[in-house]
Parts: C-alpha cells; structure tokens; sequence
C-alpha cells in the first residue's frame, strides 16, 4: 500500500504544471568597464548603457573597476557568476594584448569569457608634429632608413597599442627607430607637439582635435580603408605596408556558460544601441568606428587579434614595464 501511495504522489506531482521560470532580467544588470570614469571605455559603455537599459527593461549599473591596464576589470567579469546579471567591455588591451605579455592575465580571454559583441574600433593613426619635414609616410620611412637609430617614436609603455603599432611598422619598413614611452596618451600627445619624439601612433580621439586644429600631421591609418574623419590620409595597405594593422577596440563580454537566453538579450540590447542613430553620432564625436557583429564573429576576431599582438610580443621579446 505504501508502495501505491507513493507512486501515486509522484503521478500527481508529475501532472502539475511546470513552475514558470524567472523571466529574465528580472533585476538590475551591472556593465562592468575596467577603466576609471572618463576614458574611452567608460564613454563608450555610458552611451550604450542607457538605451540597452531601455531594451532590457532593467537598470544597467556601469561599475568602473579600475586597474592592470584592464586585467582586472575582466577578471571580475571572467569570475562573476554566469547568471546574466554581469557583462563587461574589454578592449585590445585586455583582451588581446596582456594575455600575451609576460606577466600573463588571471583569465583566459578564450577559455572563460562568453563573446557578446564588438561594440567600437578605434583607428590607431600614425602621426607627426605639423613642423615635420615629413610631409608622407615615405618621407618618413626613407629618412629612418638614411638614419637608423636617429628617429624617436613615442607609446604608453611596452606592449601598449602605440609601441605594437610602431614595431609593426618597424618590422614591415625595415627601420630602425627608437621608443620613448610615457605615461598616457595625453603625455605622448603632448611629447609630439613638442618634438620630443618625431612620430606616434595613438587612438584616434587623442589626436583628432590636434589634426583637426593643424598640430599635427597625420600620414596613414591602420585601418582596412580611409576614415571619413581623415579622408584624404592613405592606409597603410595603399601604401604597400599591409601588415601594419592596428586599432584598439572595445568589446562586450559575459561569464563563460552564462545563459544563453541571457546572453542573446543582452546581445539584442546592445546591437539595438549600436543602431541607434543618436548612439551611433555620439561615438562618430569620439573618432569611434560602431560595431555590433555576432558572437561567431566577436570570437574569432579575439581568437585573430590575440595570434596578431602574440606573435609581434614574441618576435621582438616584448616584456611588461
């Protein structure tokens, strides 16, 4: 009877009907950005945040978690529990850059981050003072050669996108240049309004009110084609340099194995924005180029920018400051 009675109960319990899942999101969503207030991840995920707010029906909480050139911004994204309540943007840096520096990141960008979606390219132009006898890129390049070891380029230190971009165009000219670095994009901007250094690459909204202004002379851009902001300055590929290939970018991410459902929302949120007319003018004023391609494509692009920025570390045995 005992038996009966059991099975009975289980019947029953079985021909209830199913509990209704936590419709998602049902809290606020925190958009960790692993930079303090005020830099180009912070404003880009200040712009988007609002709209996908608007979509997701939720607050979205941008929690600056500064430090490590990013690292450990990520790292908290990479640790978070994968609940669909945690995303985060990453850029270059992080990404694709520090994993593959000597002192390594705590996370595998691959192994433990769920791609969302690119959400910027930042063209990385490379620049002179307008004093510059340099009025072309082959300018540049023949008098480095007829002076190996005379001309200075400036970065933010070893492994930053500036220095990466320069070895890039180091190995590609066969020039022999020499790196001073400073502490910021700021400080190098400045050092090459100065002269204190004869070339620079940098991220675009650095430079752009110099260009603009008649400061500095930009002469080629590592971008796949010419920007509308600079449209009569060359790429590097038009100039017979295609290997030069850099940008810094930015990028959303979530826990690995966080919810699908979670994952596509947040996704849809973020590709709305990234549409959006307004969000989209507000990132051109940044010399920001918008993104939004699917997570297939967000992936392999940080599968392909960690073999790019890992092989140029390798080849010039690159160590971090």
């Amino acid at each position: 009877m005992r038996r009966i009675a059991i099975a009975a109960l289980l019947g029953a319990l079985a021909a209830l009907p199913a509990v209704a899942q936590e419709t998602y999101p049902s809290r606020p969503i925190r958009f960790v950005v692993p930079f303090a207030a005020g830099g180009p991840s912070d404003i880009v995920a200040r712009i988007l945040a609002p709209h996908m707010q608007q979509a997701l029906g939720q607050p979205v909480v941008v929690d600056n978690r500064p430090g490590a050139g990013g690292v450990t911004g990520v790292d908290v994204v990479a640790k978070a529990a994968p609940d669909g309540y945690v995303f985060g943007i990453g850029s270059a840096g992080a990404l694709a850059i520090s994993p593959n520096l000597g002192r390594g990141t705590p996370y595998d960008p691959v192994r433990d981050l769920a791609p969302i979606t690119l959400g910027v390219l930042v063209p990385e132009p490379i620049v002179v003072p307008s004093a510059s006898p340099y009025r072309t890129l082959q300018d540049l390049i023949a008098d480095a050669r007829a002076r190996p070891g005379a001309l200075n380029f400036g970065s933010t230190g070893n492994g930053s996108m500036p220095h990466l971009a320069a070895e890039q165009l180091r190995a590609a000219a066969g020039l022999d240049i020499v790196q001073i670095a400073y502490n910021s994009g700021g400080q190098l901007a400045t050092a090459i309004l100065r002269n204190e250094v004869q070339l620079g690459f940098a991220d675009l909204p650095v430079l752009l009110p110099q260009i603009n202004g008649g400061a500095m002379r930009a002469l080629a851009v590592g971008t796949p084609e010419r920007l509308s902001w600079l449209p009569d300055v060359p790429t590097f590929r038009e100039l017979g340099l295609p290997s030069v290939d850099a940008s810094n970018w930015h990028g959303l991410v979530a826990p690995v194995r966080t919810q699908p459902g979670a994952l596509e929302a947040i996704r849809r949120a973020a590709i709305a924005a990234l549409q959006d007319a307004d969000v989209r003018r507000r990132l051109n004023e940044q010399g920001a180029i918008p993104g939004g391609n699917d997570p297939e494509e967000f992936g392999a692009f940080i599968r392909s920018e960690n073999a790019k920025w890992g092989e140029v570390i390798r080849r010039n045995n690159i160590r971090p400051d």
